[in-house]
């Protein structure tokens, strides 16, 4: 069996570097060794730079380390790799298209030298000019994060939602459809795609009978209107989750001390994924999409937006009734 250290040398490398730990995984450590040529014999100074193909680097690690990815694995060693080396100035190509067979990836001649230095006296004096010079791909990717995140007013305090449909929508919800449909309400709760709870007041929710329990899932926006005292439940359904029954059966079960109205809102980004969730949208609900902001779909539609008196067991029974568990 084949001696490891050098795997962990490449690892410690790219730590240096600040990659993510994604890009510190064993198969971008092997990734980097073949790249510069590095066996478990050789040492660090005489890292290469040759070009190669995915093929190629795959056949070094089987040859030198005993590791055996097979032929399919290359768009992973593209992706979790190669890609990301790219951006931070660990690795170039060649400017081929990525399905040329001349298309090939070498260490950048800047971080050549650099690995060279790996173990050496100078070692930390020599990466550090390289991350002066080369942001590391943890900030990089962090600023991009940050440019790409939504800001969004939430009871007069900015806060910021990550990208994503999902998130936009939310977004829409306390922007769009509250001043219209919920005047003068304030939110109580709203999720985040990567921080599930982004705002929440635990308190009124408390005040007003909300029992939560690590089980329960939390609609996606909670609206409270003080001067009715109404609560809007509002789902966010780009993919999943609709008001169905099933669904206002879960929230009256976690709600069932409290004594405000309730309304139950699904919301869609456009009529598209509307029609595609139509068949399975509980009666009594409401349903805004953002395309029509100025318009609601009440479903039943025998009386304007406002709380439902729907008991717990009716809506048992009627789950029941439709086949849903």
């Amino acid at each position: 069996m084949v001696n490891m250290a050098k795997k962990e040398e490449a690892r410690e490398i790219l730590s240096s570097l600040k990659m993510p730990e994604t890009q510190q995984s064993d198969i971008c450590c092997y990734s980097l060794l073949a790249m510069a040529g590095i066996t478990e014999a050789s040492g660090w100074p005489i890292a290469t730079n040759e070009w190669l193909r995915i093929h190629d680097v795959m056949r070094f690690i089987e040859t030198a380390y005993e590791v055996r990815y097979a032929e399919n694995s290359r768009e992973t060693f593209r992706k979790q790799a190669m890609h990301h080396f790219r951006n931070a100035a660990i690795a170039e190509d060649n400017g081929k298209t990525t399905n040329s067979p001349n298309y090939r990836y070498r260490i950048t001649y800047e971080f050549l030298q650099l690995l060279k230095k790996y173990g050496r006296p100078d070692w930390q004096f020599k990466l550090k000019a390289f991350l002066e010079k080369y942001p590391s791909l943890i900030e990089l990717y962090a600023s991009k994060k940050e440019m790409t995140k939504m800001p969004v007013r939430i009871n007069e305090e900015v806060m910021t939602f990550a990208a994503g449909k999902h998130n936009e929508l939310q977004k829409l919800i306390l922007e769009e459809f509250s001043p219209r449909f919920a005047p003068f309400s304030e939110c109580l709760y709203v999720g985040d795609t990567v921080k599930k709870d982004l705002y929440k007041d635990t308190v009124k929710l408390q005040n007003l009978g909300f029992t939560i329990t690590l089980h329960d899932k939390m609609p996606d926006v909670v609206l409270y209107r003080p001067d009715k005292d109404w609560l809007y439940f509002v789902e966010a359904v780009t993919s999943v989750g609709p008001m169905d029954a099933k669904r206002i059966f879960e929230i009256e079960h976690m709600t069932k001390e409290v004594k405000a109205g309730k309304i139950y809102v699904t919301t869609f980004l456009n009529f598209k994924t509307f029609k595609s969730f139509l068949n399975s949208l509980a009666w009594e609900t409401e349903v805004w999409i953002a395309e029509i902001p100025e318009h609601m779909i009440h479903m039943n539609g025998d009386k304007f937006i406002g709380p439902r008196h729907v008991s717990s067991h009716s809506l048992l029974a009627r789950t029941r009734r439709n086949g849903e568990t």
